[in-house]
């Protein structure tokens, strides 16, 4: 069992890691554009928008943090 339990925190670090606001706008990213494939369309650039505007997202949170110090 804590095998196991060990991998799911392992798994869990990984894909979460420091940061789930941008694990969440992956995993959006990644549901809206199989949505997308499976209505007909080649939405190639759709996953990295939603990761750019994560990123975007999650550094604008750091700079606004380190400027209230």
């Amino acid at each position: 069992m804590t095998a196991v339990k060990n991998f799911l925190a392992f798994l869990y670090d990984f894909v979460v890691g420091d940061d789930w606001r941008m694990s969440l706008a992956v995993i959006v990213g990644l549901g809206f554009t199989a949505v997308a494939v499976r209505s007909g369309l080649n939405p190639w650039w759709l996953l990295p928008l939603f990761v750019i505007a994560g990123l975007g997202i999650s550094l604008r949170r750091v700079v606004r943090k380190n400027r209230e110090l």
